[in-house]
């Protein structure tokens, strides 16, 4: 006999870089009912990449119509409506009309390079990793901004008359939810735009101006969890409280159960964004490591320790793209067929390289090639890949924080290859824990927007529909894990600065 459902009934949007999610969940956490469709991006120069804002709109509009058919469900069922967004990404708007002025900018593109690089010859890096905890680079919303008013006619006209505005992608869904009745963002998201001070919990006047944005661009910015209005009843087909928005990473560390200091979480969708909550207190981290807002519930904030890898899923869908593998799924089964990559290594630097080396001209390097390497040696090698960069973050931030996290929990749909989180467990050198919901990110909004409607008296109600699945102990010794990890980072040495056309020196072996 199946489980009896039980109302009420929440409904997680996450709206992803590569598709728009929706997913119905029960008061037990159980999935009722999904819709996905994916979300194509456009690429007008090398290093941009964009995408149609109406068409992110129009993808997470079918996709929660989909949950609900599925769920067997109305509008009228839902209880809350909870968001979950990727990060970054930019959009800009005519307040009267709703039309965006510009494709959305998207958090891998690298087009404000230039932009960064003189702002921080300016001196305004150290003052802005200061306040806002994050650092000058492209990856973040301010500069993309900037470049949306520099570029379009007349757009710094429109925005200094209070014409135009400004969101991530959360603060675009909420205005389309809402009819166009709330400009706001969630903490969260407000943390990573490059112009939010989070230990003032402001927007920062010093770098608004600077970057001559108009304050009265930017979204109210309100608790991740409470009152973000009510769907629109001729959007969404009834009025329904918006009770809960978070960037996804956030949402992915409160759906992983990572909320006290020490617990860490790697999502690998696209990308792979490992967070490691430090608590009510702002954590001291460098290194290239990022300070950042895991939540913010109206009284007090807390603060995680983040380290971003680029490209993940990304370089999988590479091998697609390119034809080394017909289907994405394809790439796992083909590298467990051998039992290691015959030497090589592959760096998928395609947008440049976040933690620990930041660097915006890196590009993507295949070193260690022979006549004997074939299509399932290169599957191994990026699958390799994307364990390492997460290994090469985990062990900065135990250095940086002073933290040893007993597990590393993830998430994402790339955690779903069991020989990936077998080699993350090895460089790791601890275990690896898979959600049973890999989708975790849905599930942190859907318990975000219960939180938000008082549907748990505390965390410990709400811990109960976090389930653990299937763990992955370390397999080799701390010699071949060194050894391993020194191999990697020779390779990473030959794809830095790659685009500035910069001699590297030999790493040492």
């Amino acid at each position: 006999m199946a489980p009896r459902r039980l109302p009420p009934f929440l409904l997680a949007l996450d709206q992803g870089t590569t598709s728009s999610r929706a997913i119905v969940f029960d008061a037990a956490g159980r999935v009722l009912g999904t819709g996905q469709y994916a979300l194509p991006a456009l690429y007008p120069r090398p290093g941009w990449v964009e995408q149609d804002p109406e068409v992110i709109w129009d993808t997470q509009r079918r996709a929660w119509e989909s949950a609900l058919v599925t769920a067997g469900l109305r509008p009228a069922d839902v209880a809350a409506v909870g968001i979950a967004n990727q990060r970054e990404t930019t959009v800009v708007w005519e307040r009267e009309t709703g039309r965006p002025v510009h494709n959305a900018i998207v958090w891998q593109d690298r087009r404000t390079a230039a932009a960064c690089a003189a702002l921080e010859a300016e001196g305004w890096g150290t003052l802005i990793a200061g306040r806002t905890g994050l650092r000058l680079d492209p990856y973040f919303s301010a500069t993309k901004l900037a470049w949306i008013l520099d570029q379009v006619p007349r757009a710094r006209e429109a925005a200094g008359n209070g014409r135009l505005l400004f969101g991530t992608i959360d603060s675009w869904l909420l205005w389309r939810l809402t009819g166009g009745r709330l400009h706001a963002t969630d903490a969260t998201n407000a943390s990573r735009t490059l112009l939010y001070d989070i230990d003032r919990l402001a927007w920062d006047r010093d770098i608004l101006e600077r970057l001559r944005i108009p304050a009265g661009m930017l979204p109210e910015v309100r608790p991740s969890c409470g009152d973000f209005g009510h769907t629109d009843g001729g959007v969404f087909g009834a009025e329904a409280p918006i009770a809960a928005a978070a960037g996804d990473q956030q949402a992915a560390l409160f759906g992983q159960g990572c909320w006290a200091a020490g617990g860490v979480k790697n999502t690998y969708g696209t990308g792979c964004f490992l967070l490691l909550h430090a608590g009510r207190e702002r954590p001291a981290a460098g290194g290239g490591l990022l300070q950042t807002l895991a939540l913010w519930d109206g009284a007090a904030a807390e603060y995680a320790v983040e380290g971003s890898v680029f490209s993940a899923g990304a370089a999988v869908e590479w091998l697609r793209d390119v034809g080394i593998v017909r289907k994405a799924a394809e790439c796992g089964r083909l590298a467990a067929s051998v039992p290691d990559t015959g030497g090589v290594y592959f760096v998928p630097a395609f947008t440049g390289l976040g933690g620990p080396d930041w660097d915006p001209a890196a590009r993507g390097t295949v070193l260690g090639l022979t006549r004997g390497t074939g299509r399932a040696h290169l599957c191994r090698a990026v699958l390799e890949a994307i364990a390492h960069q997460s290994r090469d973050l985990f062990a900065l931030m135990c250095r940086e924080t002073g933290i040893q996290p007993s597990e590393l929990r993830v998430d994402g749909g790339v955690a779903r290859s069991d020989l990936l989180l077998q080699i993350q467990a090895d460089l790791l050198g601890v275990p690896v824990v898979r959600s049973r919901q890999p989708e975790s990110t849905a599930l942190g909004a859907a318990l975000l927007a219960g939180a938000g409607i008082g549907l748990w008296r505390n965390r410990a109600e709400i811990r109960r529909r976090i389930r653990d699945g299937r763990r992955f102990l370390p397999e080799i010794g701390a010699s071949e894990r060194t050894l391993r990890a020194r191999r990697w980072r020779r390779a990473v040495e030959r794809a830095l600065r790659w685009e500035l056309g910069e001699p590297v020196p030999d790493g040492d072996e």
